[in-house]
C-alpha cells in the first residue's frame, strides 16, 4: 500500500523487534493528570488513542522520581516514586503491547524548572533563572546527586516492573541532566563540574546506575544536538556531540537527538523554523556515534521527508510527536496512501503555550484532544440525517462541515468568495513563518470537503433575501461568517474614509502604498506590516495599548516582536489614531504629544467586529440555527477549529 520502504522496515531497539522505524516520542507531559501524580481515566484514553498510532517504538510521558517532588515541572505531571503508582502504568504498558507496539517509560526530573510546588529547584550549581516564573535555585550536594541518580534507577525498575520493556532520561529543554551537561548551568569545580568529561559525569554515572540494574533492557537518553544557549554561555555544538559521544561509550541503545532549552532565545520546534532545517545535527550524531542508534523527529513532520531521511542513513529511527497529536492516523494514513488527508501539525505550538501555563495541553488542528475519554467529542452516526447548512468557508465553517459529513448529514456550504479559506487564506499568504503550514489547513478542507460530498456554493453571499429563497430547502443554518476589520470605530475620526481595510489589503482586494502606517499591533497588523515590510514597503506601526502581540499566542509573540525589530519596522505602543491626511496620520500618544507620520496608505487593522447580523436576519426562517468561531467572537484559527468540531458531533 506504501512507497515508504524505509520508514516501514521492520527494526530493532536492544533485544525487542520492532515493526517499523517509527517512534512515538513523549510530549513532554499532557497536565492530565492529579495534582500528587496519579494518572487519570483522561489520560489513559488519550494513551490508547497514541497506543493506536501504528508506532514500532511508543514513549509515554515524562514521569518524575523523586518524592520531593523536586524533578515535577508541571502540577500535573505524573509521578513513579512509588509503587502505588503502578496500576495505571500497567494499564498504559498493556495498551501499547496490545498495539504490538514497544513500551518505553520516560523519567523527567526537571532539575531547574522542577519544585514546582516546593518554591526552589535543584541544580549542579547556583545559576539565577532568566525566566522569572521559574524557582530559586539550591546547589545539589554529592548526597543529593547520589539520592537523584538512585531515585531513577528505582524509578526505572518501577517501569519494568509495570510492564514497560525499557526507559528514557531526557534532557530535553534543559531539565536536569541538561543543567549538568551545560556549562552554563554547571559551574561546579568538584568532579562533576569543569570539563565537559566532568560535566558529563552525572549522565554517565545515571547511564551506568540503569544499565546495572536493568541489564536487559534497552536505555534510551535524549540529548541536545544544538542548545541555543549561546547568548547564556550555553554548550557549543562541539561540546553537545562530546557528550553524546560518553553516552554511547556509556552503552546506551538509543540516542534521541534534540534542540532547545525553555529559555533559549530562538525557536527550535514553531513554524517559522523550516522541515528538515535541523537534520544536519541527526546526521553528525549517526557520524559521531556509529554504533548507537539515533533517533530524530526536530520538525520534520512529513513521513515522506523522513522515509527519504532514513534511506540517506541521515538517521535510523523517525521520532515523532507533535504531528501525531495533530493527526493519530497519520502514519495509518501514510501506510494507505492517504496523505492528502493528513492534518498536519502547523507549528503554532497551542500545546506549549497552555502547557507552560499549567494548563492541559491542546491541539490547533485536533479538538479532540485530551477529550478521548469524552463520548460527546467523539464523531457518531447522526440519529437523525439531516440538510445543513453553512454560511463561511473559513476554518469553523469547514471544520463543522466535514464533522457534519461524517456523521451522515447532507452539508452545502456557501461561500461569498471563490475559495476555501476564509481570512485564514490571506493571512497564510502573507505569514513570514512559514505559509505553506497554514496553507495546508485550506488544501486539507479542500481535500475532504471533495471526499465527503460536501457541497460548495462560491460567490455566492448569504443574507435575507437568498435565505427566502432557499427557505425549508434546510433543517439547519449554521453562521460561520468569520469577522471583519470595525472600520465604525474610526467614524469619529477626520478623514476616516481614507482609512483603508487590513484584510481587504491582505486579501489583495485594495493595493497599500509604499509607505504605510498600520493602525493595530495585534496579529492582523503585524502579520501585515511584515509582509509588507518585507516586499519593501516602509512601514510603521501605531498601538494604542503598551505592547504589541496582545491577541498573539503567547509561545509565537516573541516571534513578532523579533521580526519587527530585524525588519526595522517604527512601533508608537500607548498611542492612538487622531487624522488621517494627504500626507499621512497624525497620531497622540499616552502624554498628549502629536506626532504626523508621513504615509501613502493608512491601514485599520483593528478593532475586528464579528459578522453577526445574520443571526437576526435568519431567526424566524430555520429550525435551527447556531453559530460558530469569529462570527460569535473574533479570536484564532485554535478557537475556529475547535468550535466547528464541537457543533459538528452535536448537531
Amino acid at each position: 500500500m506504501t512507497e515508504l520502504k524505509h520508514l516501514f522496515k521492520p527494526g530493532r531497539l536492544g533485544r525487542y523487534a520492532t515493526r517499523n522505524m517509527i517512534k512515538y516520542g513523549a510530549c513532554c507531559v499532557s497536565n492530565y493528570n492529579t495534582r500528587d501524580g496519579f494518572i487519570t481515566p483522561r489520560e489513559l484514553a488519550r494513551v490508547r488513542v497514541i497506543a493506536g498510532t501504528g508506532c514500532g517504538i511508543i514513549t509515554n510521558q515524562g514521569a518524575y522520581p523523586d518524592p520531593k517532588g523536586e524533578g515535577k515541572s508541571y502540577f500535573r505531571q505524573i509521578a513513579l516514586f512509588d509503587d502505588k503508582f503502578l496500576p495505571q502504568f500497567e494499564m498504559i504498558a498493556r495498551y501499547i503491547h496490545d498495539a504490538g507496539s514497544v513500551a518505553i517509560q520516560q523519567i523527567l526530573h526537571a532539575g531547574r524548572y522542577g519544585g514546582i510546588d516546593l518554591g526552589y529547584c535543584m541544580q549542579p550549581s547556583v545559576v539565577p533563572q532568566t525566566l522569572p516564573h521559574f524557582r530559586p535555585p539550591r546547589e545539589m550536594s554529592k548526597d543529593d546527586i547520589r539520592r537523584c541518580i538512585g531515585e531513577h534507577v528505582d524509578a526505572a525498575k518501577r517501569a519494568i516492573k509495570a510492564g514497560f520493556d525499557g526507559v528514557e532520561v531526557t534532557s530535553f529543554m534543559g531539565y536536569l541532566l541538561a543543567s549538568f551537561n551545560s556549562r552554563f548551568t554547571n559551574q561546579r569545580t568538584d568532579e562533576y563540574g569543569g570539563s565537559v568529561e566532568n560535566r558529563g559525569r552525572f549522565m554517565r554515572e545515571l547511564i551506568d546506575g540503569v544499565k546495572q540494574a536493568l541489564p536487559e533492557h534497552p536505555l534510551i537518553v535524549r540529548l541536545n544536538g544544538a542548545e541555543l544557549m549561546d547568548q547564556w554561555g550555553g554548550n557549543t555544538e562541539d561540546e553537545c556531540f562530546e557528550l553524546m559521544e560518553q553516552a554511547a561509550r556509556a552503552g546506551v541503545d538509543q540516542i534521541s537527538v534534540t534542540v532547545g532549552w525553555q529559555e533559549a532565545p530562538e525557536s527550535s520546534i514553531g513554524r517559522d523554523v523550516a522541515p528538515g532545517h535541523w537534520n544536519y545535527l541527526a546526521i553528525r550524531a549517526k557520524k559521531t556515534c556509529p554504533g548507537t542508534q539515533i533517533a530524530f523527529g526536530n520538525r520534520l513532520p512529513d513521513p515522506d521527508m523522513a522515509d527519504e531521511c532514513i534511506g540517506r542513513g541521515e538517521f535510523d529511527v523517525w521520532e515523532v510527536c507533535r504531528p501525531l497529536l495533530a493527526d493519530p492516523q497519520l502514519i495509518h494514513k501514510a501506510a494507505e496512501g492517504r496523505l492528502d488527508e493528513v492534518r498536519r501539525c502547523i507549528g503554532s505550538l497551542n500545546c506549549l503555550s497552555r502547557l507552560f501555563r499549567d494548563l492541559p495541553y491542546s491541539c490547533t488542528m485536533n479538538p479532540a484532544l485530551g477529550h478521548e475519554v469524552e463520548p460527546e467529542y467523539a464523531i457518531t452516526p447522526a440519529a437523525v440525517k439531516k440538510k445543513i447548512m453553512v454560511i463561511g468557508a473559513g476554518p469553523a465553517g469547514m471544520e463543522y462541515a466535514i464533522t457534519a459529513a461524517k456523521r451522515g448529514h447532507a452539508v452545502t456550504v456557501y461561500e461569498k468568495h471563490d475559495r476555501i479559506g476564509g481570512n485564514l487564506y490571506a493571512y497564510a499568504s502573507r505569514d513570514l513563518a512559514r505559509p505553506d503550514d497554514l496553507m495546508s489547513v485550506v488544501r486539507h478542507y479542500e481535500v475532504m470537503a471533495k471526499k465527503l460530498g460536501v457541497e460548495m456554493k462560491f460567490n455566492t453571499e448569504a443574507n435575507a433575501k437568498f435565505m427566502r429563497s432557499v427557505l425549508h430547502q434546510y433543517d439547519v443554518c449554521i453562521v460561520a461568517s468569520g469577522a471583519r476589520i470595525d472600520m465604525e470605530a474610526y467614524a469619529g475620526i477626520e478623514g476616516h474614509e481614507r482609512l483603508l481595510d487590513a484584510l481587504a489589503v491582505a486579501h489583495g482586494r485594495v493595493p497599500a502604498g509604499m509607505r504605510v502606517v498600520v493602525i493595530g499591533g495585534g496579529k492582523i497588523g503585524l502579520v501585515l506590516a511584515e509582509s509588507l515590510r518585507k516586499s519593501g514597503a516602509e512601514v510603521t506601526i501605531v498601538e494604542r495599548e503598551k505592547r504589541i502581540a496582545g491577541d498573539v499566542m503567547p509561545t509565537f509573540k516573541w516571534r513578532h516582536t523579533t521580526w519587527v525589530e530585524e525588519l526595522g519596522i517604527p512601533v508608537h505602543t500607548s498611542s492612538r489614531l487622531k487624522r488621517v491626511t494627504a500626507e499621512g496620520a497624525l497620531i497622540v500618544d499616552a502624554k498628549g504629544k502629536e506626532t504626523l507620520l508621513p504615509a501613502d496608505s493608512v491601514i485599520a487593522a483593528g478593532p475586528r467586529k464579528a459578522n453577526q447580523e445574520l443571526f437576526t436576519e435568519f431567526e424566524w426562517m430555520v429550525d435551527e440555527l447556531h453559530g460558530c468561531g469569529d462570527a460569535l467572537m473574533p479570536r484564532g484559527i485554535d478557537a475556529a477549529i475547535h468550535e466547528g468540531y464541537r457543533l459538528g458531533v452535536r448537531i
